[in-house]
């Protein structure tokens, strides 16, 4: 019986600077087989997401680095093709953190069975996913909006901040987006119904920021770091809460990040900065699934994707979150479904 094959994606270099096509390397192998208590997957939707360019450097962080020239891995909804595990059956849809790959083999506590009658399967890559989630215990656990208060959000128009601004939404505060394009301010305003939005690559738009927030700022979302954040931190108002999910302007930066010091801010108005991934709040996922999936439900939240055609194109895909080419939350759609029934 000829042995099917299937292509995998490796890192070939470690990027400096912004990454190229060059730093990701095809391999073909064949398609593993499933031991005893394993399931055969495959791929239908992948996630690209900023947080991946931080593990192709060989630096100490909160996860490892990916390993050179072996298959990178991240977020995979994929159905079930041949299951050793009771637990799992053909035609199954899933939910893991597996390699970028057109198959995959997986034990049962790697995967978790999603229901495709909720939601478009790929939602669980993104707002009812890692993103979703993200946003919002960064917002609620970290950044806990008040009703009238007013919330800032850095990268609006991404997969998490747009999430992270709806929220905010829900829980009666005003929401200032700040993003990189007009269309993504009529998307943030007339889509999503935030109160405000600002285009941070007009020169005048250190003064739109400041006439957008007359009452300063209660809670930063901060996604990108850099000048932007710069700006914000000068209209803190007193016990402000800065949820720090992400500093994407310096994710490809060859050189140390400097910018202004912000203690003299932060002591001055007795403002409280936390970083946090996501894995901080493990225990707590159940919340996050229950309070998302019922404000999708409800119509309280809306979601945009943009999905590139192709499993050969995840590069491209990946390359253009620096770029701002994504609106809402970038996806690469690999396959059909073969067994599930969607």
């Amino acid at each position: 019986m000829k042995q099917l094959m299937q292509q995998e994606i490796h890192l070939a270099n470690r990027p400096k600077g912004m990454p190229a096509k060059e730093d990701f390397t095809f391999v073909k192998n064949s398609v593993p087989s499933p031991k005893v208590n394993e399931i055969l997957v495959r791929t239908l939707y992948l996630s690209v997401d900023p947080y991946m360019r931080g593990r192709m450097q060989d630096a100490k962080s909160y996860i490892a680095p990916f390993e050179l020239n072996k298959v990178i891995s991240g977020g995979v909804v994929a159905e079930v093709v041949e299951s050793q595990s009771d637990a799992f059956k053909q035609g199954d849809v899933v939910v893991g953190n597996l390699g970028w790959a057109e198959y995959s083999v997986a034990t049962p506590n790697e995967i978790r069975k999603i229901d495709p009658k909720m939601a478009p399967i790929s939602t669980h890559l993104g707002i009812l996913g890692m993103t979703g989630l993200t946003a919002y215990f960064g917002l609620l656990d970290i950044g806990k909006p008040q009703e009238g208060e007013t919330v800032v959000v850095s990268g609006a128009a991404g997969a998490v901040g747009s999430v992270v601004g709806q929220i905010a939404k829900i829980k009666g505060a005003k929401v200032v987006g700040i993003a990189g394009s007009d269309e993504k301010i009529d998307y943030l305003l007339n889509v999503l119904g935030f109160d405000a939005a600002v285009n941070y690559k007009k020169d005048s738009f250190w003064t739109d920021l400041k006439n957008s927030v007359p009452d300063g700022v209660d809670v930063y979302f901060d996604n990108v770091g850099g000048d932007v954040s710069d700006a914000v931190f000068t209209m803190l108002n007193r016990n402000a809460r800065i949820p720090l999910c992400g500093s994407i302007s310096s994710y490809n930066a060859e050189g140390n990040d400097t910018g202004p010091r912000i203690q003299s801010a932060m002591i001055k108005t007795s403002a409280m900065m936390q970083g946090f991934t996501l894995g901080d709040f493990a225990t707590d996922f159940e919340r996050g699934f229950t309070d998302l999936g019922k404000w999708l439900l409800q119509g309280k939240l809306k979601y945009e994707e943009t999905i590139v055609d192709g499993f050969e194109n995840t590069p491209e895909a990946f390359l253009g979150l620096f770029k701002g080419t994504n609106l809402g939350k970038q996806l690469v759609k690999v396959a059909n479904p073969e067994y599930a029934k969607l």
